[in-house]
């Protein structure tokens, strides 16, 4: 029986909201949190020596598996829910976007204790603040998906600081090829490191603007 179609959109609009099950909040912010725990690791890590981070990098490594198994637990969640917050598909690329972050951090520190990096130059501490403030907002930015609230001004200032980042970046690329570094080798690494720290904060935007398409399609 086809039932009116103001009949259907309020038993549905009723059904939905006395369903949604507030968990997956929970769930996106604590993968958010490993994002952050990852980049307060890497800022310990990138300000000591080649020895030190060694011994630093199986805690990183264990940040990022964790956020590994915190991704799986939301798909899980997904999966076994017949109703959730907002659409499926978006849930599980909301968790991959915020797991890609933890992923791209985590490749820095191991790429920097790979190559033993003795010095690395001054200005990747600004790059790196830029990131962790974008690991910050994101974090404080998930359990406001619950009213999809007051999240403009997320998005809004993660394109900022992207921005800062990428004129950050164009610097140190400049500095580096402009002979800061000397060693042809440690230019080389130098712009991988460089480069990974970029894809990280292009992560952080990534996934503001899949919170921003989300609040978009909720409104």
């Amino acid at each position: 029986m086809t039932l009116p179609w103001t009949w259907r959109q309020d038993r549905v609009g009723f059904f939905r909201a006395k369903s949604r099950d507030d968990s997956f909040y929970q769930l996106l912010a604590d993968s958010a949190r490993h994002a952050v725990a990852a980049a307060e690791m890497l800022t310990q890590m990138l300000g000591t020596s080649a020895q030190e981070r060694e011994e630093l990098a199986p805690q990183l490594k264990d940040i990022e598996h964790e956020a590994d198994e915190a991704t799986h637990a939301i798909i899980h969640k997904v999966n076994s829910s017949f109703v959730t917050p907002f659409d499926h598909s978006d849930i599980v690329e909301l968790a991959a976007a915020l797991d890609d972050c933890t992923d791209h951090i985590e490749s820095v520190g191991q790429t920097v204790v790979l190559y033993r990096m003795n010095g690395l130059m001054p200005e990747i501490t600004a790059q790196m603040e830029v990131i962790v403030r974008m690991a910050e907002l994101t974090a404080e930015a998930m359990p406001r998906l619950a009213t999809m609230k007051e999240l403009k001004d997320y998005w809004v200032e993660i394109n900022r600081l992207e921005n800062e980042g990428d004129a950050i970046y164009r610097g140190l690329l400049r500095d580096l090829f402009g002979g800061a570094v000397s060693d042809p080798i440690e230019v080389i690494k130098h712009k991988d490191i460089i480069e990974r720290l970029e894809m990280a904060a292009d992560a952080f935007e990534n996934v503001a603007h899949r919170v921003e398409g989300i609040a978009i399609k909720e409104a």
